[in-house]
C-alpha cells in the first residue's frame, strides 16, 4: 500500500491541540502486518468474549474491542478529537502501538476488565468522572465513536500531571478541552520514559526554542537512530491569512517520520500528524521559529512492559 500524505502547502489545516476543521482520512487495514502486531490481535481475538465492563457503563465490549484493533492494524490514523488537548496522549500512544502494540492491548484490556491497571512504572487507578464520562464524548469527530481511545486518553490525563493542569486536577464535564487535559513538554517525557522505557534525549523548553545551532543536521543525525518527537507552535505551522492572533507558544506534538534539505536550503519533513502523514517544506528560518523541543526516544536495553 502506497504511502499517503496530507500536503500542507496546498491543504492548510488549523488546529488548537492538534485539531481543527480537517477530517482524518478513513483508516483500511493495511496489506502486511508485523509479527508484534499479529500477537496483540490474536491477544485481542481471545477476548471476543469480553463482557460488559461494570467500571466503564458507556463503552460497549465489542465496539471497545474493535476500537483497539483499529489502532493496532493502522496506528497512523490515531486521532485525539476536535478541540481537544488530548494531542500529547495520542502522541504517546502513536509510540507505544510501534513500540510495544501487545502491551498497549493487554494495558487497555486490564483496564477495561479491572478498573485499575498496572505497566510498567505506571498504576493507573481512573475517577469515578473519568469512568463514567469514557464512551461518552461528542462534538469531538471520529474520537465520538472510538470509545477505547476515549478511554485511554481519559485515563492518561487522570493520571499524569504537569504545572499547566495544577489549578485543575478534578475531571468535570468538557474538561478535555481545558487545562485539565494539557500536556506540557516535561510532562511528556516524563510520560514516554515511565509508561513505554524509552530513554528521552530532549532539547527545548515550554518557552525557549532549543539551542542546538544547526537544527536541520541536529534533527537528520537523530532520526538515524530513533525516534524524533517535535514540539510545536501548531498556529503558525497552519496559519491563515486572516487569522490576527499567532501566540508564540508551542501546542503541539508531531513525529518526524523523514526530513530533507535541497541544494536551495529548503527543508522538507514528513510527519505523522494525528490521522494522517503530513508533508512540509519550510525554510530553515522557519522550522526554528516553530520548533520548541526535540524529544530523541530510544529503546532502554532490557526493558519489559
Amino acid at each position: 500500500m502506497g504511502k499517503q500524505y496530507r500536503y500542507i502547502f496546498l491543504v492548510p489545516l488549523f488546529f488548537i491541540c492538534g485539531t481543527g476543521n480537517s477530517t482524518p482520512l478513513r483508516r483500511s487495514l493495511p496489506d502486511t502486518i508485523t509479527a508484534a502486531q499479529q500477537q496483540a490481535i490474536t491477544y485481542i481475538d481471545g477476548n471476543d468474549t469480553l463482557s460488559q465492563s461494570v467500571y466503564w457503563p458507556n463503552i460497549k465490549p465489542y465496539l471497545f474491542l474493535q476500537n483497539i484493533k483499529l489502532n493496532i492494524y493502522h496506528p497512523l490514523g490515531l486521532y485525539e478529537g476536535v478541540s481537544t488537548n488530548f494531542c500529547g496522549y495520542a502522541a504517546l500512544s502513536y509510540l507505544f502501538l510501534h513500540n510495544d502494540p501487545l502491551g498497549y492491548a493487554k494495558l487497555l484490556l486490564q483496564l477495561y476488565k479491572n478498573g485499575t491497571a498496572k505497566f510498567a512504572k505506571v498504576t493507573f487507578k481512573p475517577s469515578p468522572e473519568i469512568m463514567q464520562a469514557a464512551g461518552t464524548l461528542r462534538f469531538k469527530g471520529i474520537l465520538d465513536i472510538h470509545p477505547a481511545d476515549q478511554l485511554w486518553f481519559l485515563c492518561l490525563a487522570d493520571h499524569f500531571k504537569g504545572y499547566l493542569n495544577f489549578f485543575d486536577k478534578h475531571y468535570d464535564d468538557g474538561d478535555e478541552d481545558t487545562f485539565w487535559a494539557a500536556v506540557n513538554y516535561a510532562k511528556f517525557n516524563r510520560m514516554v520514559k515511565k509508561l513505554l522505557g524509552l530513554e528521552v534525549e530532549a532539547a527545548g523548553s515550554d518557552l525557549i526554542h532549543p539551542d542546538v545551532g544547526d537544527l536541520y543536521e541536529y534533527i537528520s543525525e537523530r532520526i538515524k537512530t530513533g525516534t524524533v518527537v517535535l514540539y510545536l507552535n501548531n498556529l503558525y505551522l497552519y496559519k491563515r491569512s486572516h487569522t490576527t492572533l499567532r501566540l508564540g507558544i508551542p501546542t503541539h506534538y508531531v513525529i518526524l517520520e523523514q526530513v530533507s534539505r535541497d541544494e536551495n536550503g529548503i527543508i522538507t519533513i514528513i510527519y505523522w500528524d494525528y490521522g494522517a502523514r503530513s508533508l512540509r517544506q519550510v525554510t530553515a528560518r522557519f522550522l526554528r521559529k516553530i520548533i520548541f523541543g526535540i524529544s530523541h526516544c530510544t529503546k532502554k536495553p532490557g526493558h519489559a512492559g
